[in-house]
């Protein structure tokens, strides 16, 4: 299972029944309000250290990384901030010395839609087409403009030099076992992508056994997915090109390392699962285009609908895969399965959007006189079981013996609780493991047979326990620092433990533990070291700011020692602000209860902002937000709602088009958490925040203080068909607020068609080649991003480079 907003690239080989990131709301329960940001995937994992800037680093605040809710008492607004109407201080200050020349767009007058009797104009509706020689030009123009601001950066070549060194260390990833193999990803420093290790034992030699760099010139073809045979015969894996959701499966014999002629195509957003007679593997497609059709993989815009079920034999031509499962009359319907541990059962997982709710069927494949083979050249579908037949929860498979199933749930539980069920009597479930009045169960994997491996987030702290897998109870506390904890490896036949952590002043450690002793053994098997970087220089501060409904938010704040909260600081903010991964909660309520909920986190991302200018720590023409995906919303929505706020804004491949995002590609399955412009309703809510039409010249909003956007990147890529370029391309070029068949270009409006516009901060848009949303980017790609962005905010927020 994947992501389908943000996407984390790193494949899943462990057993840890995690619950998949597939959103995030905001709920009031019994007068709780719970809500975290969620750190987007293509900055996890391998973001560089911030460099040194006016000897102080660039500060990083971001709120808390998959959190529960604090239960802390709110602070008193007026303690903190003015009260409303208060004046607004000035934003970013222009940093170029002389105006920009925008490119300018056609406009087409004739695009109007009519939303429940609002018309609403798109004059710009030919940028959604990005096969279109006019948008091409459109596109190059935008990537000239930008390299011409980049280029007056003079921090650019220096930060690129000291990101290039931060990244150049070795980094390894948790291993995992299969067959008596043990596997693992490694990467020296600059490789453009991790690679595929095998050994016969912890100590033995390592080799390599997929090396992904060998497959294009310049890295961009990255390993997706991959999975090992039970008996560790057979490789699996799946390759993306140019970082678009589309993948390509090859088989890869393990042994000899010999690559078979099997190649499978159209596939996207799947798992693989291989039957434990290693004849073949389950996986999900999308059916092939029609002959005669124009398709480039990964810059199509069409919906992604009709996903299908297929089991693969070794050796054989996709031709011949058996249809498994498929349901025309739901077209949105995606699907996932995966083979039990004791090979005789396969689970079918059903989900249509992002909310944390699927569908669970079973197959008995033991009851199968000619195994699968038997289904070869017949038409009917599998003999599914329908064991949970409605999307009002979601259930993860733990583990099983025989008919008794045990499940990761948030049925009746929003902070997520252990299941039990017999297949013989489906109505009758137990509680192994109940819900935490206050923690939230992050993940639960069965190991060393009998028992369970818990993850719990108490307190923004992951806590992890060692629990009686037959009966739930608390066996054992494993002691781990203030962090992450971002994998767990191990199978319920495994009695070593592989746990992957990471904090914002730790890049990695891998703790290995044994359950074979009577006290958990855990040590430290490997760790990341980042050369030049001296952890004891920094702070980790977490403080909670109140929003403006009075919830808390939990921010973390890191800065070097000692630091002088004098607002001089140049200050980076960063968050997500949507789809969280770790707090996913069961609604029991309907969605016009919590849809129209959306807009809080824009406030509560305001309200951070406001914190760090009162408390010291910054000034507004020193702050820079940041945010990728559904943050880069965020980051849209917040510099329309506020530009005097910031004096800086990175929006990576933002959702921008909230009225028409639902058309595009897999888009559809974000409904559930934005809502949809279809909808009479969610339209009234979507038109008040969509960034794309809430474009406004701030300094006629409020002449008493003359005031104007932040200097502005928008960053987005022509192979991503997750959140496709044409939200940030539209946004730079469109501004249809007033509801009128005059608008005018973003950048236009605000600068180039005002004789001595107030609006002289740039407003620019960096535009990547073969790449996709984030996930797969080559080494080399992520640096000269870094480069980039941080360069731009050096030079915006003023911000000077210390040797």
């Amino acid at each position: 299972m994947v992501c389908l907003k943000c996407r984390v690239n790193r494949p899943n080989f462990t057993k840890s029944s995690k619950r998949q990131p597939f959103q995030t709301k905001r709920q009031r329960k019994n007068g709780v309000t719970m809500f975290s940001f969620h750190r987007h995937a293509f900055l996890t994992h391998r973001t560089p250290l911030p460099p040194l800037i006016n000897g102080n680093p660039l500060l990083f605040f971001t709120s808390s990384n998959s959190t529960p809710t604090s239960r802390s008492k709110p602070l008193n607004l007026r303690s903190l901030f003015s009260p409303r109407p208060r004046p607004r201080p000035m934003g970013s200050l222009s940093a170029l010395n002389q105006p920009l020349h925008y490119p300018t767009a056609r406009r087409d007058v004739s695009v109007i839609d009519d939303y429940h009797g609002v018309k609403i104009a798109d004059p710009y509706r030919w940028l959604e087409d990005p096969d279109a020689e006019e948008v091409k030009e459109f596109v190059q123009e935008q990537v000239t403009l930008t390299e011409s601001v980049l280029k007056t950066c003079d921090t650019r070549e220096k930060l690129r030099e000291k990101i290039t060194k931060s990244f150049d260390h070795p980094r390894y990833y948790a291993p995992f076992k299969r067959g008596n193999k043990y596997f693992y990803f490694y990467n020296t420093g600059l490789q453009a992508q991790d690679v595929l290790y095998v050994q016969d034992c912890l100590e033995g030699e390592p080799e390599v056994l997929l090396d992904p760099n060998g497959f294009s010139e310049d890295g961009t073809v990255s390993l997706n997915t991959l999975t090992i045979s039970e008996d560790a015969k057979y490789l699996a894996y799946g390759l993306s090109t140019s970082g678009s959701d589309w993948i390509t499966i090859k088989v890869m014999h393990v042994e000899n390392k010999i690559v078979e002629a099997d190649t499978l195509n159209w596939v996207k957003f799947t798992s693989i699962s291989w039957t434990h007679d290693s004849k073949g593997f389950f996986y999900s497609r999308y059916p092939a285009p029609k002959e005669g059709e124009n398709f480039d993989a990964g810059t199509e815009t069409d919906a992604s609908l009709y996903h299908e079920l297929y089991y693969h034999f070794v050796g054989t031509d996709q031709a011949e895969d058996i249809l498994c499962w498929r349901d025309p009359e739901n077209p949105k319907y995606m699907f996932g399965a995966g083979v039990t541990d004791d090979g005789k059962y396969l689970l079918l997982y059903i989900t249509e959007s992002c909310d944390p709710v699927n569908k669970v069927y079973y197959c008995d494949m033991s009851a199968f006189s000619d195994g699968l083979e038997g289904f070869r050249g017949r038409t009917d579908l599998l003999p599914f079981v329908k064991l949970i037949d409605n999307f009002d929860a979601q259930y993860q498979h733990i583990a099983n013996d025989d008919t008794v199933f045990t499940f990761l749930a948030n049925k009746d539980a929003p902070k997520y609780k252990v299941v039990r069920v017999d297949l013989k009597d489906p109505g009758s479930w137990i509680d192994v493991v109940s819900e935490s009045e206050k923690d939230v169960l992050e993940s639960a994997c069965a190991v060393n047979g009998d028992k369970l491996i818990v993850s719990y987030l108490r307190d923004v702290k992951y806590v992890l326990q060692i629990r009686d897998l037959k009966t739930g109870s608390l066996l054992h506390q494993l002691q781990i620092d203030i962090g992450s904890v971002t994998g767990i490896s191990a199978r319920r036949k495994d009695s070593i433990v592989f746990i992957s952590f990471a904090s914002f002043l730790t890049p990695g450690i891998i703790y290995q533990c044994n359950l074979d002793t009577e006290v958990p053994d855990m040590k430290i098997f490997r760790e990341i070291t980042v050369p030049g970087f001296d952890r004891t220089e920094f702070q980790v501060n977490q403080v909670f700011v109140p929003s403006q409904d009075g919830t808390t938010i939990p921010m973390f704040i890191v800065a070097r020692k000692n630091i002088k909260l004098d607002g001089s600081h140049p200050c980076l903010l960063y968050a997500y602000g949507g789809f969280n991964i770790s707090i996913t909660p069961s609604f029991s309520v309907s969605r016009t209860a919590h849809l129209p909920e959306s807009r809080n986190c824009f406030d509560d991302f305001i309200s951070a902002s406001e914190y760090l200018v009162s408390a010291g720590y910054t000034q507004p023409k020193k702050l820079c937000i940041e945010g990728g995906s559904n943050g880069g919303l965020l980051v849209g929505a917040c510099i329309n709602q506020r530009p005097d706020l910031f004096g800086c804004a990175l929006a990576h491949v933002g959702v921008m088009d909230m009225l028409r995002f639902h058309k595009f590609t897999i888009g559809h399955a974000w409904t559930s958490d934005f809502g949809c412009s279809d909808k009479k309703e969610e339209f009234g809510w979507l038109i008040k925040y969509s960034p794309l039409h809430n474009v406004r010249r701030p300094w006629e909003q409020h002449p008493e203080q003359p005031t104007q956007y932040p200097s502005t990147m928008l960053l987005t890529a022509d192979h991503d068909d997750r959140v496709v370029p044409l939200h940030s391309l539209k946004l730079l070029a469109v501004s249809p607020r007033y509801q009128l068949l005059f608008e005018q270009t973003m950048q236009h409006i605000l600068c180039s068609s005002l004789k001595n516009s107030p609006q002289t901060n740039p407003i620019i848009g960096r535009i990547d080649c073969k790449a996709g949303h984030g996930a797969g980017r080559p080494t080399q790609k992520l640096i000269d991003q870094a480069a980039d962005r941080y360069s731009f905010m050096a030079k915006m927020v003023g911000a000077s480079w210390n040797e």
